[in-house]
């Protein structure tokens, strides 16, 4: 088990002597994965918090309109930090911060850790981990339900956990210290995607659990805490909703409820003695078919079904977000569609307590027309496709004065995003909700609008929150400051680090691999996406596009080189090594294995060099062929080759499995650089601390026992931490 002392140390921020830089985000815009949830908290106006399935957690900024990461903290040792199953945020005492870690409950090696409770008395400025007896799967099916983790209004030293595959409800009943099974509740929550997962090792067959937990503050209050709890498990076919009157004591399923379909979220209508909860087939947050919304009314003990009318007839999704305005009208409550894709997910809203719905937008299947009283769209950032009959939202623009605005960029059709499990209305504030969608996150500032003018302002409300997979940079010594490969949403080019580009890079290719720029042509880039003949070069520096006129079919994946003027593109694709001379056609390129690892010299057109496993290859023909022309050791795995960007040809250092190697000589001989960098991933050439000397490598690396990004000055002899994950 990792060391908890050694853990608490490193949560209060030590401060890195050695770093001469300061460190900050680059602002990407807002987004770019999913957001399962957004929890506010109901002791402090404007304290809101923000999870992600596999990119930390958020805490709203005092501004109310930007977020700060939490959890930069995660290292390389504790990467499934990054996966947040649950957050609580303490109503009693609003500096106490609960966050449940974990990115897998199944059994793939590379996610051995059992759960984590980040616990924090500061609103999230540092954390104390206490470990959990089970996994936590904040990447696996069913992450959008929620919340697992709570904490009890009338006792804040309680708290319930409710944990997947099959290992039940957990209560710490001293503020998270220490936790115990809840013996008196059998039900754990059995269902799972599929009974048996081979393809993915258990991935989608791992029991889903209990999905959330609702305390009744209507009940009345004893000395344990709230007397009634209500706890909703991933059942199908059988009671999925259970009640204790008790504090916990003793559990009864509530009787009348709907087993047809799996619940999902729930929320309590305080001022109507009710509880919501939506279902869905599965488990989410991608799929769902059929759902079902009902109202539970706890005084009566009856069940209303308030599905609204459209989705009864559309019968072709789920129910994932659903929200009560626990400060406006009583009976105003909001719900979302899960995996409804045409013609756009839905948002419901009710004044009369689901008697009742209205809708975001209109629309008609059958026409060409879409009517959208409710929202209209500003111009996107980009060309988007849309469905045959759909007539573009920007042209209601005169019928319909309102705007979407700062609309993320996506190649896809959907304007109000998918896999909506988290909808929730301030508690504070009914004219303000957030939402969570697959790409980023929603929300509006004029809500009550919607019940008067009939029109309201959505806009991105994820400023400071990036959940990209960023696969390449480089940053030409002209021109842009910083060019990005991106997964999923491509990639930009910066010419302000700290204003979000105005375009993807067009044409998009969703997932974006590789881009490289030439040495002495540095206005000059090439990229790849991730599909077959995906590559295009720009002519300015990354700002604009074209197809690069000799793309090939039979290429794909990989990673791309520019020679340094720009006469070879260098293809090292998922069926082999191939160069492009002058746009030519594509050709394999010899004596070089699939998979190596490719650099281009950035001041000798002729040459590249690659890696694969222990080899060194050197081509000196413009990468028509290779040779070998160093072995590092039997034992050694070459993990990235970074040349000399300043001017000098030939030279070039290789990462590797136990240190660092060096050439200068075009790889004729290769010598290894003995300090205390005992592996490397990442490296990278930069300008010397003292101009005309020897260049600045970075390296992400192990230096001392100590994961970071360091610097040398003097070649790789010696190596200053410049950043640490701390």
């Amino acid at each position: 088990m990792r060391s908890v002392t050694l853990l608490s140390a490193l949560f209060v921020g030590a401060a890195n002597a050695a770093s001469q830089y300061t460190w900050k985000n680059v602002h990407t815009g807002a987004g770019g994965g999913f957001v399962p949830n957004v929890v506010f908290n109901h002791g402090q106006k404007g304290l809101a918090f923000l999870k992600t399935d596999i990119g930390g957690a958020y805490k709203l900024n005092s501004d109310g309109v930007t977020w700060t990461q939490l959890l930069d903290f995660a290292d390389e040792e504790h990467f499934d930090w990054w996966g947040v199953e649950s957050i609580a945020t303490d109503p009693v005492d609003t500096q106490n911060l609960y966050i449940e870690v974990g990115l897998y409950t199944n059994e793939w090696a590379w996610d051995p850790y059992n759960a984590t409770l980040l616990i924090s008395r500061d609103q999230g400025s540092t954390f104390s981990p206490v470990g959990l007896p089970f996994k936590a799967g904040g990447n696996m099916p069913g992450r959008g339900a929620g919340e697992r983790l709570v904490i009890d209004p009338n006792n804040n030293k309680v708290l319930y956990l409710g944990a997947r595959s099959g290992h039940g409800l957990y209560k710490s009943t001293d503020s998270g210290e220490t936790w115990n099974k809840v013996q008196s509740l059998s039900a754990t929550g059995t269902w799972a995607p599929q009974a048996v997962d081979t393809q993915y090792d258990g991935y989608n067959s791992d029991p889903l659990g209990v999905g959330w937990i609702i305390f009744d503050t209507t009940s009345p209050k004893i000395a344990a805490g709230t007397s009634r709890i209500f706890v909703g498990v991933f059942e199908e076919g059988s009671p999925s909703i259970w009640m204790t009157e008790n504090a916990g004591d003793t559990w009864a399923p509530v009787p009348g409820q709907n087993t047809t379909y799996l619940t999902h979220r729930a929320v309590l209508s305080p001022a109507e003695h009710s509880l919501y909860v939506t279902y869905v087939d599965t488990a989410g947050p991608w799929d769902g078919s059929h759902g079902w919304i009902g109202k539970y009314n706890i005084t009566s003990g009856t069940w209303t079904n308030v599905t609204p009318a459209q989705a009864i007839i559309d019968n072709s999704y789920g129910f994932g977000g659903i929200s009560v305005d626990l400060s406006g009208k009583p009976g105003t409550v909001m719900a979302a569609s899960l995996n409804e894709y045409y013609p756009d997910a839905q948002i419901w809203r009710s004044l009369d307590g689901g008697a009742t719905w209205s809708t975001l937008y209109s629309y008609d299947y059958s026409g060409p027309n879409v009517i959208c009283p409710r929202i209209t769209s500003g111009t996107y950032l980009q060309p988007l496709g849309f469905y045959p009959t759909r007539r573009e939202w920007s042209k209601l623009m005169d019928e319909y004065p309102g705007t979407l605005t700062n609309k993320v960029n996506s190649s896809g059709t959907d304007q109000i995003g998918w896999g909506i499990e988290g909808l929730n209305i301030d508690p504070f504030d009914s004219n303000h909700f957030l939402y969570g969608t697959g790409l980023t996150l929603y929300g509006s500032r004029n809500l009550l609008d919607w019940d008067t003018k009939h029109n309201i302002t959505l806009s991105n409300m994820s400023d400071g929150v990036e959940e990209t997979a960023v696969l390449e940079l480089i940053s030409p010594p002209t021109g842009v400051h910083l060019i990005s490969s991106v997964g999923d949403i491509g990639g930009w080019a910066h010419i302000d680090l700290d204003v979000a580009p105005a375009t993807l890079h067009v044409p998009n290719y969703g997932t974006e691999l590789s881009l490289d720029y030439a040495g002495l042509k540095s206005s000059r880039i090439v990229r790849i996406g991730s599909g077959a003949g995906q590559l295009s070069t720009s002519g300015d520096g990354g700002l604009t596009w074209g197809y690069y006129a000799a793309n090939s079919s039979a290429l794909i994946g990989g990673k791309v080189r520019y020679s340094a003027n720009a006469s070879t593109v260098l293809w090292s694709s998922s069926t082999g090594v191939f160069i492009s001379k002058n746009n030519g056609t594509f050709v394999a390129s010899t004596g070089i294995p699939t998979g190596a690892i490719i650099r281009a010299d950035k001041a000798n057109d002729a040459y590249f060099y690659a890696a694969n496993g222990s080899s060194i290859y050197v081509s000196s023909n413009g990468g028509a062929s290779f040779a070998i022309t160093a072995t590092l050791g039997s034992l050694v795995t070459a993990n990235d080759i970074a040349v000399n960007t300043l001017g000098t040809a030939g030279e070039f250092w290789v990462s590797s499995s136990v240190g660092l190697w060096h050439s200068k000589d075009f790889g004729k001989t290769i010598t290894k650089v003995f300090s205390n960098l005992s592996a490397a991933w990442s490296i990278s050439v930069g300008a010397p601390a003292v101009p005309h000397s020897t260049p600045a490598i970075f390296a992400g690396a192990l230096v001392s026992k100590v994961y970071g990004i360091y610097r040398s000055d003097n070649g790789g002899l010696s190596w200053i931490r410049e950043f640490r994950f701390t």
